[in-house]
């Protein structure tokens, strides 16, 4: 689930410290959780095709979080204004809604994108991911949208242990969509995740002189971020529809959204949420 830019919740300098960097341990324990909300996902994906409703993934979601005894980490969610909590377990966003979608009695349709985006707790630790699917046969602009948001997710996931701040793999993200012809969204951003599925700095998938000056932080063992791209066709700017949540383009064309919790560790960059054999969507081959 995306977090909201720094600069509109009062941010302060932050830095990763001893107490925020994870454990070998502590990243095995996410892991755990990481694992399950990639099977939360394949439940989920199996489900996507025509006719079927949000409100039945959503469910059939729910159910799978229950029986592993996890925790949501959506469901009651205030929202921005405090005064609507989240009511499902998934985020399920079709078309130009871009995140936080509500699920509900609509369904879905051959030519759709739906993003799905899941977090759970387990055994005191978080996992969050999100992944973009085509309902069938889909347009080749909105496949080509896909790709590039699922290629920048790849490209950070890359770039990882060979960069030395955050700052500096948003630059080469915000460069490739751009590149590719899309708009990266700015006010939404990745997060830290670890107890908490909100965890400070924030991880932006674009460059700023506010950010990198008040909240830029140390690529090193122990960080464990979920990162997030957004990415629009031609408009940055969102807006929040009148549900409270729901966050869609302005430009009313389809946007996407991919996301993996990411550790780094001294030996490189694990997916925590991939599937038993490291493979997920985004993960270089």
């Amino acid at each position: 689930m995306a977090d909201m830019y720094a600069a509109t919740s009062g941010i302060e300098c932050m830095s990763y410290n001893h107490q925020n960097l994870k454990s070998e341990a502590e990243i095995a324990s996410m892991r755990e959780a990481g694992l399950l909300t990639w099977q939360a996902h394949q439940v989920a994906a199996a489900l996507v095709k025509p006719g079927i409703t949000t409100a039945e993934i959503d469910h059939a979601v729910a159910q799978f979080i229950q029986e592993q005894q996890a925790e949501s980490l959506f469901k009651d969610v205030p929202s921005a204004t405090g005064n609507v909590p989240f009511p499902a377990v998934t985020c399920i966003s079709i078309n130009e809604q871009l995140v936080h979608g509500l699920p509900g009695t609509r369904q879905l349709q051959t030519g759709d994108i739906v993003s799905i985006d899941i977090g759970l707790r387990y055994h005191g630790w978080c996992g969050d991911a999100a992944v973009t699917h085509p309902v069938g046969p889909i347009a080749e602009s909105t496949q080509r949208i896909l790709d590039i948001t699922e290629g920048a997710l790849q490209l950070a996931i890359e770039l990882l242990p060979q960069k030395q701040r955050w700052s500096q793999v948003a630059r080469a993200l915000e460069a490739y969509v751009k590149q590719a012809g899309f708009a990266v969204v700015e006010g939404l951003v990745g997060h830290s995740i670890g107890h908490e599925m909100w965890e400070t700095p924030q991880v932006p998938n674009y460059y700023s002189l506010q950010y990198e000056a008040l909240g830029d932080f140390e690529l090193q063992a122990g960080v464990v971020i979920a990162v997030e791209p957004m990415v629009t066709m031609i408009s940055q700017r969102v807006q929040t529809l009148p549900d409270h949540w729901t966050i869609v383009a302005q430009d009313g064309l389809p946007a996407a959204h991919f996301e993996h919790t990411l550790a780094l560790t001294a030996s490189g960059v694990q997916v925590l949420t991939a599937g038993p054999d490291g493979k997920a969507w985004a993960v270089p081959a």
